[in-house]
């Protein structure tokens, strides 16, 4: 369950250097809010920055940007990166469906979706992260050979997800309906807190890869 009540999460997010306040000025400026001319990667939902954080630590030589709409979340993901801070992470508070107003074109080469929202109610479709029109946003900023990796333990969702791809011109590359038992696909995987949660109920994870 998302924690969305920690007294004090939107005063601390509003003063603090790692998060991008005003993220639309930043679109086709991220290298040089990085300082760097490094590959830019971003989770779309990330949570309490768990997965981000490792990621970010073991890449060094790659830009991350992480995007939570809940306060108290993000909030979470900052005490994190007090402890244990990383140049090359940023955070953006903000709802997904703006996500193409920060991002320019080409400008992204890695989009991760990790346990998404599944909005089970179809008049609510399109506003699951891998639908149509999120896939179509993507695609406004994604790099010609930039891909879209999804985890859930979902299936009716994952189902779905696969089910949108050719609406939106995208493709799968890899594709596992249980990832920690694919040799392939589970190499160097980091999970995120759902991820520990659902795998020790024995839930099977979904996951796949896909490109323009």
């Amino acid at each position: 369950m998302r924690l969305r009540n920690v007294k004090g999460a939107r005063d601390v997010i509003s003063l603090s250097p790692l998060v991008v306040h005003e993220p639309e000025k930043a679109k086709g400026n991220w290298k040089i809010l990085f300082n760097n001319d490094h590959p830019l990667r971003i989770e779309i939902g990330m949570g309490k920055g768990k997965f981000l954080h490792e990621l970010a630590s073991k890449n060094p030589d790659i830009n991350y940007v992480g995007i939570e709409k809940y306060s108290s979340v993000l909030f979470r993901a900052l005490q994190k990166m007090e402890t244990d801070p990383l140049p090359n992470l940023r955070f953006i508070r903000m709802d997904a469906e703006d996500i193409d107003q920060v991002f320019d074109r080409e400008e992204v080469d890695r989009i991760y979706l990790n346990f998404s929202d599944p909005w089970p109610k179809d008049r609510h479709a399109k506003r699951r992260l891998t639908s149509r029109e999120f896939l179509k946003r993507y695609d406004r900023f994604l790099k010609k050979d930039g891909v879209v990796e999804f985890k859930t333990d979902n299936r009716e969702l994952f189902d779905f997800a696969l089910e949108e791809l050719a609406f939106a011109g995208f493709k799968a590359l890899q594709v596992t309906y249980d990832l920690h038992h694919d040799s392939e696909m589970v190499e160097g995987n980091i999970m995120t807190e759902y991820e520990e949660r659902f795998s020790s109920m024995g839930n099977p994870i979904c996951k796949y890869i896909v490109k323009r």
